[in-house]
């Protein structure tokens, strides 16, 4: 099994920046990858950033140019650096990891864009 625990979410104006971590303990040497997913009020769960264990990253088109993805391998930890902050960006941010056939995710962390 994996264990996933978020931080750093908080307010922040628009045009700000914060620095989401994610660190994973458990079964953590069989993960193939690590991400973030959002889903904002009334809206549906959407990817944000994703990372492989070869390194490969992925990103919404929406937060492309604005957000970048990175792991700390001694640290077991992946973080998420938010640049460029909108209203839009607002919602529970959660980190996932996932195994072969098996997905893992952390209990979420809120971060709110408003003047």
């Amino acid at each position: 099994q994996v264990q996933l625990v978020e931080s750093g979410g908080g307010l922040v104006q628009p045009g700000g920046s914060l620095r989401l971590s994610c660190a994973a303990s458990g079964s953590i040497s069989s993960i193939l990858a690590m991400g973030w997913y959002r889903q904002a009020p009334g809206k549906q769960r959407e990817l944000v950033a994703a990372i492989s264990s070869a390194g490969s990253t992925d990103y919404a088109d929406s937060v492309k140019g604005r957000f970048t993805i990175s792991s700390d391998n001694a640290k077991n930890t992946v973080h998420l650096q938010m640049n460029s902050l909108e209203p839009e960006d607002t919602a529970v941010y959660y980190c996932n990891a996932d195994r072969w056939l098996h997905r893992y995710w952390g209990q979420g962390t809120q971060v709110t864009v408003s003047s």
